[in-house]
């Protein structure tokens, strides 16, 4: 009986393992064409928003760092290429970028509109958008703030624009070019209540003591890496089984556990 429970025992663990193996295989090397495909100038040219999401700037080093910058590394190097960062400001030069040829693959929201200009893989991780109220602002619940007078502070066409755009019916909207010019906006009382990621959310809320990351959340962001539209289908299917492959081997919640980010969850 003994014999035959380590018999059992190891014909399991054989099997286990053999499903993992499966799971977090790596992606296979790119063919010729797919790498051509793929990464035009012999560098991949990754694009990303500036951000604590994304990725940020050692303040000792200069070097970044981030979810991005791990999972693009990662991607170039199964390409066998140079990972090469391209940073951006807002949503709209990304997608800017998408059509005029200055990037590969970007990481950020996927939407209806930006899916116009670009082939997205299913998301990588899902991001919770929320409310931070300005210090001395009484505004307690979600529900205080669409009201007359109150000012929300959002990036312009970023995920919260866009849905606050359709659903606010009394406060205004305040837009900003950029993540910096909303911190901006709303340090200097020009904004009563910003809305983002509830990522950026906190750690704002870090930096001024009495504000407040609302309960609840207005809606949740799925991100994804995404390929100009138009190029080969190769390539998008191969950023796409990356995508898959990164979830499943724990590549993903190593980044983000790496990150420290707050209101994020590894997409299924």
């Amino acid at each position: 009986m003994r014999h035959s429970h380590w018999f059992i025992a190891g014909i399991l663990g054989l099997l286990l393992g053999g499903c993992v193996s499966t799971q977090t295989a790596p992606t296979a090397a790119p063919t010729a064409e797919t790498r051509q495909a793929l990464v035009p100038t012999g560098a991949l040219r990754v694009a990303f928003l500036s951000g604590v999401l994304y990725a940020t700037k050692d303040s000792a080093t200069g070097e970044l760092k981030g979810v991005a910058v791990d999972l693009g590394k990662e991607l170039a190097r199964r390409v066998g290429v140079p990972f090469q960062p391209v940073l951006y400001p807002n949503p709209a030069a990304i997608v800017a970028g998408a059509k005029s040829g200055e990037w590969d693959i970007a990481l950020m929201g996927i939407n209806a509109e930006r899916a116009a200009a670009m082939d997205f893989s299913a998301p990588y991780i899902e991001v919770e958008q929320g409310y931070l109220v300005r210090p001395g602002v009484p505004i307690l619940t979600s529900s205080d703030v669409d009201k007359p007078g109150i000012r929300v502070g959002v990036v312009e066409r970023g995920g919260a624009d866009m849905h606050l755009s359709k659903t606010l019916k009394n406060a205004s909207i305040v837009r900003t070019k950029t993540v910096s010019d909303l911190d901006s906006l709303w340090g200097s009382g020009n904004a009563d209540v910003i809305a983002a990621t509830k990522t950026f959310l906190f750690d704002t809320a870090a930096k001024h003591p009495g504000s407040r990351v609302l309960d609840g959340r207005l809606l949740v962001e799925p991100i994804g890496m995404g390929v100009p539209k138009g190029r080969n289908a190769i390539a998008a299917a191969y950023v796409s089984k990356f995508v898959e492959q990164a979830k499943a081997a724990g590549l993903v919640r190593s980044a983000v556990d790496g990150a420290g980010l707050r209101g994020v969850i590894v997409a299924q």
